[in-house]
């Protein structure tokens, strides 16, 4: 069997009912809108640690881990393998948000949660379905909440 693949979506939401997104651009894919985010690849390294590493790589926006929350545990075969994601919340910012990695990112805006644009990316999508009540969660994917931390 195929090796999971483990990764992090960041939910970075702001204080006045927006949440940041960028235009997926990789190359032999159709663009998309993206959570910022991306693989648990770090020895000994948690979901929460994951998700600030990236969250900085991509955007700019430096937090610490210990400020992000787990909201839940997503799993998915949409690639032909078994692939975990990480629903990560981070605390409201308004910190300006900058491409780093224009090979993947078009830019970053901020978008009011009742007007998400489309196509989502479909990690993306399952973990703005684990946090935003009424999200069309893709089909295929099966969700496990965290209850408590």
């Amino acid at each position: 069997m195929t090796a999971p693949m483990l990764g992090a979506g960041v939910i970075v939401p702001t204080t006045d009912g927006r949440v940041l997104l960028g235009r997926r651009i990789t190359a032999g894919e159709s663009p998309t809108w993206s959570l910022p985010g991306g693989k648990v690849d770090q020895a000994g390294e948690s979901f929460e640690q994951a998700a600030a590493r990236e969250l900085a790589e991509e955007t700019g926006i430096v937090l610490p881990a210990e400020q992000l929350r787990v909201l839940a545990v997503l799993l998915d075969h949409q690639l032909g393998r078994p692939r975990l994601t990480a629903a990560v919340l981070a605390p409201p910012t308004g910190t300006p948000a900058y491409v780093t990695e224009p090979h993947t990112c078009a830019g970053w805006e901020r978008f009011p949660l009742d007007a998400l644009p489309g196509p989502m990316f479909y990690p993306s999508a399952l973990v703005l379905g684990s946090w935003l009540p009424g999200f069309a969660t893709p089909p295929g994917a099966f969700g496990y909440p965290v209850i408590g931390g």
